[in-house]
């Protein structure tokens, strides 16, 4: 029973050391929350360069408080961090450490009360009622460009809004809140919208051995694409080894960061698909296989020490030897493809493909000429037709038949136009011919 008492005690000592430190620390303080006014319908903070952040510092309180000053303080930035172990003997080793950093903006306001905070005198305090009070916060993101927000695995791109709630004689109350930046790539530009191919070929050795060798050709019909849609790829895999050979695609994700004149890479595997098998001697052609990229970041370009890069991987897999693989350069944009954007590219360039890559080419028609009516009307014909009234010696030498046929014949129509000649030349057929190419 005593040993039940004691441990009551120490449990309700536990409770009211908590209860001081809470106190102390938060005060009649019962919520400290950041919001922010949305641009979009989702609800998602989300902005770009130049955009006005706008929002709310929520403030609960359950009773009244004495505060010498609510802050904000508004950053924007990238960072680099990695360790790298390096030898400086036999038996001495140290770690190097990697560090960059770029700042975007950095914007402070106060909402309540002075820029000092480690005054405690009586003076310059403001009393706040119980209840819940919100104080409106607003600021200008730069119209230079921004990085877009990103989390890797060596450096991130980050946008915060921290409040601060300074009172007398306790700790601050301080609270982080992030939001997204975008920095809008459009795929609709002339560079992004050309198409992407290449052709490689890779012969086979073994020993003193030579096989035939394996042929790959790939082409996309542009290079700026955004998250959610498909790529078309339209390739050619040809096997003259002995082997058997797979053609796979993969959407790769590369992440370079930058700092103290190092640079570290990182590569992951965003989306793949695997072809049919090929035995030797057969061919494969991919007409327009899809390839859909998943949600993700979009391209980081116009950042100094972190890149984000995109690129699809056509390539053959070769049991026993390097495979054999194409690049083609991708750009993971925000702003999708306009209709008239896709009739001008997607449309064309997949034609085009569709024609030059399977080897179809369809002979031109030649147009046929315009009606007669839609040259000379009936008017103008009998107009031309009326007998000349005044003559020269010359015009009345014409007036026979002759002269009569060819007036009559002047502005007929002529013959209905026709492809294949209803009388063709009887000699023509005695003509040698030409040879086909």
């Amino acid at each position: 029973r005593s040993r039940f008492i004691c441990d009551l005690d120490f449990f309700v000592l536990h409770y009211i050391f908590i209860d001081f430190v809470t106190n102390m620390v938060l005060g009649k303080v019962k919520s400290l929350t950041i919001s922010f006014d949305c641009l979009n319908d989702s609800n998602v903070p989300v902005y770009s360069s130049g955009d006005t952040v706008s929002g709310r510092v929520n403030l609960e309180v359950t009773g009244e408080i004495r505060v010498k000053s609510l802050k904000i303080h508004a950053r924007g930035h990238a960072k680099v961090r990695w360790t790298e172990s390096r030898n400086a003997g036999s038996n001495t080793a140290y770690t190097q450490n990697y560090t960059e950093e770029v700042e975007y903006f950095n914007h402070k306001d106060i909402l309540i009360g002075h820029e000092r905070d480690d005054d405690n005198s009586e003076e310059g305090f403001n009393t706040i009622h119980s209840g819940r009070h919100e104080y409106a916060f607003s600021f200008e993101l730069p119209q230079t460009p921004l990085a877009t927000s990103f989390e890797g695995r060596h450096g991130s791109v980050r946008y915060w809004v921290k409040a601060e709630l300074h009172r007398p004689w306790l700790l601050p109350v301080k609270l982080k809140k992030e939001f997204t930046v975008f920095e809008h790539i459009d795929i609709n530009t002339p560079s992004l919208l050309s198409p992407q191919a290449g052709t490689k070929e890779k012969t086979l050795c073994c020993w003193f051995c030579t096989s035939g060798p394996i042929s790959l050709s790939a082409k996309i019909e542009r290079k700026g694409y955004t998250p959610g849609e498909s790529i078309q790829i339209f390739a050619e895999i040809e096997n003259c080894s002995s082997r058997m050979v797979v053609p796979k695609a993969a959407i790769y994700q590369t992440q370079a960061f930058y700092a103290k004149g190092k640079m570290k890479e990182v590569k992951q595997l965003v989306a793949n698909l695997r072809g049919e098998s090929l035995s030797s001697g057969k061919t494969d052609t991919w007409n327009g296989k899809l390839l859909k990229i998943p949600p993700v970041s979009p391209s980081i370009l116009d950042c100094s020490i972190i890149r984000v890069e995109y690129s699809l991987m056509v390539y053959v897999d070769i049991p026993g030897a390097m495979d054999l693989f194409l690049n083609l350069p991708l750009v993971i944009g925000t702003i999708p493809l306009h209709p008239f954007g896709s009739r001008t590219s997607s449309v064309s360039s997949q034609c085009s493909m569709n024609m030059n890559w399977l080897g179809l080419s369809l002979r031109e028609r030649p147009e046929a000429p315009p009606s007669y009516a839609e040259v000379v009307t009936e008017e103008q014909r009998r107009n031309n037709l009326a007998p000349v009234s005044a003559c020269d010696d010359f015009e009345r030498a014409l007036q026979g038949p002759l002269f009569a046929y060819i007036q009559e014949f002047r502005f007929l129509p002529p013959p209905l136009y026709s492809e294949i000649d209803p009388n063709p030349d009887q000699s023509a057929d005695d003509r040698p011919s030409c040879p086909s190419r």
